[in-house]
């Protein structure tokens, strides 16, 4: 493998960083040790620039390309954005309802079917929905504590597929000229 150009990043399957990489989790690194690398990437991942400078952070991040595209809001090198977790609000679904109709007859037949709905026991006329009636149209709503709301209000996970891989950048190699 050729030697790398200081600040490259490259996608690493193993759990260590390889002699003169680091991997790429926000650490802070002393200027003083670095000052090639600090030359390159300055303060854009962080630091103080007077003694620290941080590397990308990748960690739990999926890397973006830094501009923008057609239809799409500008992002600049170093940006973070979005979300690990989302709460949604009521007002963030689309509108649709609950509601769950059967008919006020009793049941007739033993299998259901597209011609046939939910209907009551005729023998016992309990609440136990377990036969189907012929009735032809709809004429009755079952109760609403059978769909009744759930969920506690509590975020979600909010990524896309994924698999787990670490990212190194170069702290030693060749010095990149500018074209």
């Amino acid at each position: 493998m050729s030697e790398p150009f200081i600040a490259e990043i490259r996608m690493w399957a193993c759990n260590f960083a390889p002699r003169s990489w680091a991997f790429c989790n926000g650490q802070l690194l002393p200027i003083s040790e670095n000052t090639a690398l600090f030359a390159l990437i300055g303060t854009i991942y962080g630091g103080d620039g007077r003694t620290t400078m941080a590397l990308p952070n990748l960690s739990d991040r999926v890397p973006m390309n830094p501009g923008n595209g057609p239809g799409l809001t500008p992002r600049r090198l170093g940006e973070r954005s979005g979300q690990k977790e989302v709460t949604l609000t009521e007002a963030q679904l689309p509108q649709h309802d609950h509601i769950l109709n059967g008919v006020a007859e009793g049941g007739n037949s033993g299998q259901p079917s597209e011609a046939h709905f939910m209907g009551q026991d005729v023998d016992s006329a309990a609440e136990i929905i377990s036969y189907t009636s012929d009735q032809m149209s709809l004429n009755a709503n079952l109760s609403p504590q059978s769909l009744a709301n759930a969920g506690q209000s509590l975020a979600h996970e909010n990524r896309q597929p994924l698999m787990g891989i670490n990212f190194c950048i170069a702290l030693q190699g060749l010095f990149p000229s500018r074209s």
